[in-house]
């Protein structure tokens, strides 16, 4: 059974494999929905949701679950901008929770002043913010920036990089055009901080979002892959499904080197218990595929020191630039600690030369505001995308993820939306248990 895609206004066409569980899941979905959005309302009431998450998903068909869980997202420039309302909307219901009086919103970024990808997004986040009625600006951390700096980007927006002065125990930025200083009352993290929390921002009366301590110095994936396994354990009780279906099977290998092969039987242990535990609900669900895992740094992003994992005896197997490209995460930062993650095939495909995809979710707040396709025309489908050679498909959704339509097949698309935006806000709610837990 095939789903497609064909209203993509740019000749965008999605495929999707079927097979009986996935369609199982939602049909629960589409039955329970009631029971779903009031179990949700009374988890936001005991764990506040994260300011903004991105979550990417891998649909295998047989299974649908979260295998990256990301509190400083970048991509809002892939999001269709029709949806971009909604997030203006949730934007103003985020901020209302942290500063209910708040006009000026500074926000920090990476320091990443030649990526031009991530400079768009920073710019669409700025303007979809100031749709919502605040002054932003953009202070950034790049150390030897002394005054501010104008930035043309290719889509014809702007950005403006100011450098952060310190008063007391406020940050602040100068004036620009004779406005005066800007102080702002919310400061909204768009930096993952894998480098470290800086001094500047340490001890600060303003309101930081995120916390500081979920930058990626002390976040670690297995702890939020932990609250994730609580959450779906308890949301698959509520629909008497097997939670396995939306949750990747992971374990944690610590004190590992792999410039100087130091933890290598402890992490081909791991692996070989985790793959013959996936190939157990494999056998269980009638899967005639391999079972393979990811090894990612535990902590880092953008798609850094990971790998695709088939058998045990490749971990003894790897090669000096393989082990050196492991050894190091975002930043130049070690990676000491590694999480093995169940792999999730994913097969979607676009185009006509049926490049792989994965879905992307967004959201604010609690509310889901968008997606999009992650494509890669030169990886299988149980490789990671986020690697160089992606691109995005931002109008592959041409439906909100928060409008099922009951009167259509539960593989439709409003219907497989939704799923997706089901699956992304329990690993919000997963990512809120963590912030809980640091607060």
């Amino acid at each position: 059974m095939k789903q497609s895609i064909d209203n993509h206004p740019h000749g965008g066409h999605l495929t999707t494999a079927l097979t009986g569980p996935l369609q199982m899941i939602e049909t629960h979905l589409l039955a329970r929905q009631p029971q779903i959005e009031t179990w949700f309302r009374g988890e936001w009431k005991k764990s506040r949701a994260p300011f903004y998450t991105s979550v990417d998903l891998r649909n295998a068909g047989f299974k649908l679950a979260p295998v990256d869980t990301n509190l400083f997202p970048a991509g809002f420039n892939n999001i269709n901008p029709v949806f971009f309302p909604l997030a203006v909307q949730a934007i103003q219901v985020a901020v209302e929770r942290v500063c209910p009086f708040a006009c000026n919103i500074l926000i920090i970024p990476e320091n990443h002043t030649r990526n031009m990808f991530y400079l768009e997004s920073l710019a669409t986040l700025q303007q979809v913010m100031r749709h919502a009625g605040f002054v932003v600006r953009i202070g950034s951390l790049i150390d030897d920036l002394q005054q501010a700096e104008t930035i043309e980007l290719p889509s014809g927006k702007q950005i403006v990089l100011e450098p952060i002065k310190r008063d007391g125990e406020k940050i602040q930025l100068d004036s620009i055009n004779k406005d005066g200083i800007f102080t702002p009352c919310a400061v909204l993290m768009n930096n993952d901080l894998s480098a470290g929390i800086p001094k500047i921002l340490e001890n600060i009366s303003q309101s930081i979002i995120p916390p500081l301590k979920l930058g990626w110095d002390h976040r670690r994936k297995s702890d939020h892959f932990q609250h994730y396994h609580q959450v779906a354990e308890e949301f698959a009780q509520l629909l008497d499904i097997d939670p396995w279906l939306i949750d990747p099977l992971f374990e944690k290998c610590g004190e590992i080197d792999f410039k100087n092969r130091e933890g290598e039987e402890c992490l081909a242990s791991h692996v070989d218990h985790l793959l013959t535990e996936i190939q157990k609900k494999y056998d269980e669900y009638g899967v005639d595929k391999p079972p393979f895992v990811l090894v990612k740094a535990d902590a880092g992003t953008y798609g850094m020191g990971i790998m695709t994992i088939h058998s045990a005896s490749e971990i003894h197997e790897l090669n000096r630039k393989q082990r050196n490209k492991m050894a190091k995460s975002k930043g130049g930062v070690s990676v000491t600690d590694v999480i093995i993650q169940e792999g999730v095939y994913t097969f979607e495909t676009i185009g006509e030369d049926e490049a792989v995809a994965e879905p992307v979710v967004y959201m604010v707040d609690h509310s889901v505001i968008g997606g999009f396709y992650r494509v890669h025309t030169s990886r299988g489908p149980n490789e990671n995308l986020n690697a160089p050679g992606m691109h995005f498909e931002p109008l592959s959704f041409a439906n909100p993820l928060n409008l099922p339509d009951h009167n259509q097949e539960p593989d439709a698309d409003p219907n497989r939306f939704y799923a997706y935006g089901v699956i992304a806000r329990l690993a919000m709610l997963a990512a809120a248990r963590e912030i809980k837990e640091v607060i």
